[in-house]
């Protein structure tokens, strides 16, 4: 799999790394220890995120793996709901007491992009050592376009609906989703939930209520949407984010919506259907994320939900796709689909299927959902297996996108580490001085007057783009700096 890492692999100058992280660097790759039933794994580091970047990703997963307690690699499974306009104190709960590694912006904002920096920025404060071992939170949105567009406003292009986008040229295609992958990914955000691979007839798309009656799906035969959907999924990950392939095995064949109503079930789909290709074809193009869809599939299990389906997940995703990416749910806190399970249960099943991320939209499941599938790791050797595979598979993931590498600590000190930073960033020369050159690229990027010298509009203008409220502040002052560097966390 190729890396665009949203963190740069490269390291930060020994000098400013802790003397633990320097011993930490040297220590030998262990084999993965088993998930105990009480936790004992202690972390060895100040950052549990710090690994030599220059291992493999799967090394730097298992290195990462066995400085975490057991506590700290359940949450890795999860990912929590957290409202757009602001996390709630039962998101940021779910991830400093519960360990939740993993965080979907849900609602709406047209406030656009520096709202959207400031909280991003915070909500990486929240992976402390004693919360996720210093494990940075992937931050996904639904960035598809039309009706399902979380992140709007100034900084972001209203995207049109993945049915007119099926209708542009692919060099056209390319560049539009280039360019709002590129808005995406500044505003903190690294995982899109998208594209949607789901293929729909025409002469069915008004009854399909979860995809065709809001226009979600690029074209209606499985061939434009294999070529629509990659190209679109190749135009966003350029800039870095990793993209997520579903609703597999295909929502294209059910008239109810999973989100709204119980007991959807396609009883068209079979395991060689070619409404498989698309997914394949995202698979190939680099989606990183699988998301599976919650329905029922008669011809496929008709005793489990595609989520809760081994033969879904372990037998299609596994083994006929060959993908060994992260394979996450479709949302199982609200879902009438799911209602009749508990919220452990629905974890559970997940996992037990061979899945590896639960996303839940309501944070307020959370609490049952992670103490369900700690002790049915704790009292179940087979399923215990199951929750390391998955661990390890989010954490590859995440060193392939850079995650896994030296943090830049917020210090609130405008000082070389910042600058070289803030240059990488920038993607200039990497000097550690704030020269002409830097000042005039940090100016074009926040959008102040390119002058070369740095005064208060600039400082204004930079502190807008980070959502920062305007203090009047002519130089570098802790406040800004520290928002600086909070930001470029979610970054490099």
């Amino acid at each position: 799999m190729r890396s665009f890492p949203r963190r740069s692999s490269a390291t930060y100058p020994v000098a400013a790394l802790a003397p633990a992280v320097l011993v930490a660097l040297a220590l030998p790759t262990a084999t993965p220890v088993s998930l105990g039933q009480a936790g004992t794994a202690t972390p060895l580091v100040e950052s549990a995120a710090t690994v030599a970047t220059t291992l493999s990703p799967s090394a730097q997963a298992e290195a990462v793996y066995n400085r975490m307690t057991t506590a700290q690699r359940v949450g890795q499974l999860f990912m929590v709901g957290g409202a757009v306009t602001g996390l709630g104190s039962a998101t940021t709960t779910a991830i400093s007491t519960y360990h939740v590694g993993n965080l979907i912006l849900t609602g709406r904002t047209t406030a656009g992009a520096p709202p959207v920096r400031y909280l991003t920025g915070r909500a990486d404060t929240l992976t402390t050592t004693a919360a996720t071992a210093g494990v940075p939170l992937f931050i996904a949105s639904d960035q598809e376009g039309g009706y399902v567009q979380v992140l709007q406003g100034p900084g972001f292009s209203r995207m049109p609906t993945a049915l007119t986008q099926g209708t542009w040229s692919d060099t056209s295609l390319t560049a539009y989703a280039r360019t709002w992958g590129a808005q995406v990914m500044r505003s903190g955000v690294d995982v899109d939930l998208a594209p949607v691979m789901d293929t729909v007839a025409k002469s069915f798309a008004s009854l399909n209520k979860p995809i065709g009656y809001y226009q979600r799906e690029y074209g209606y035969t499985p061939t434009v949407v294999a070529d629509k959907g990659t190209t679109f999924l190749k135009g966003m990950r350029a800039s870095g984010l990793a993209m997520t392939a579903k609703h597999f095995p295909g929502l294209g064949r059910v008239t109810g919506n999973t989100d709204t109503t119980a007991g959807v079930t396609d009883r068209v789909t079979t395991r060689t259907s070619t409404d498989i290709t698309p997914f394949r074809a995202a698979i190939s193009s680099g989606a990183h994320l699988l998301m599976v869809s919650s329905a029922y599939y008669a011809r496929i299990d008709s005793s489990y939900p595609a989520v809760f389906s081994s033969t879904v997940v372990r037998g299609m995703i596994r083994g006929d796709l060959g993908f060994s990416g992260i394979v996450i749910s479709d949302d199982l806190g609200n879902a009438r689909q799911v209602a009749v399970w508990s919220p452990g249960a629905r974890a559970i099943g997940v996992i037990n299927a061979g899945g590896d991320m639960v996303l839940t939209v309501n944070p307020s499941v959370i609490p049952a959902m992670v103490k369900a599938v700690s002790a049915r790791a704790a009292s179940d050797s087979v399923f215990r297996a199951k929750v390391q595979a998955a661990v390890l598979r989010v954490l590859t993931v995440k060193a392939q996108y850079g995650l896994l590498a030296s943090r830049l600590p917020v210090t609130g000190n405008f000082g070389p580490l910042t600058k070289t930073a803030l240059q990488r960033w920038l993607g200039i020369a990497q000097t550690g001085v704030f020269d002409a050159a830097t000042i005039r690229a940090l100016q074009a990027r926040v959008g102040a007057p390119v002058v070369g010298v740095w005064g208060p509009r600039s400082m204004a203008d930079l502190q807008s783009y980070l959502g920062l409220y305007l203090d009047g502040a002519t130089t570098w002052n802790t406040r800004t700096v520290a928002g600086l560097q909070r930001y470029l966390v979610t970054q490099l």
